[in-house]
């Protein structure tokens, strides 16, 4: 069984490229934005048209660079969130090359629910527990 119930493609292009031939690290967090974005529209949390509706902002970001990416790499990143917190999340990725089981990187994101239209936090909405601990086979824990 896959420790991922989520995977989204990446597709490697020239101009994700450094001068040494391989994915600029910068490009990495890129990719990670990517599968995040795939991983809420998967669930049903952001239909994709406002970015205000998002609902979350980044609050730390760590990446674990394992091996460098190639042109000619396949990449895929696994996408879970692992804590339901009371106005955060903590999510979890494994960028890896489904071929061959090559590592790229391993990261963690903990973003924090958030109002842009009032600016100000705001608790996890129950929808989004209830959808995450569904998929997630995670606790649901409520705010407070």
């Amino acid at each position: 069984m896959s420790e991922f119930n989520f995977y989204q493609p990446v597709e490697v292009r020239y101009g994700d490229l450094d001068p040494q031939g391989h994915v600029n690290n910068a490009r990495f967090v890129t990719y990670l934005e990517h599968a995040r974005v795939g991983y809420v529209r998967e669930l049903g949390l952001w239909d994709g048209k406002s970015f205000l509706e998002v609902g979350f902002i980044i609050a730390r970001l760590e990446v674990d660079f394992q091996a460098p990416i190639l042109i000619t790499d396949q990449v895929r990143i696994g996408v879970k969130i692992s804590r339901l917190g009371g106005k955060s999340l903590e999510m979890t990725y494994r960028m890896e090359n489904p071929e061959d089981g090559t590592v790229y990187a391993e990261a963690l994101t903990v973003l924090v629910s958030y109002d842009y239209h009032r600016g100000q936090t705001r608790d996890l909405p129950d929808r989004w527990r209830d959808e995450v601990s569904v998929f997630e086979n995670i606790p649901r824990r409520a705010p407070g």
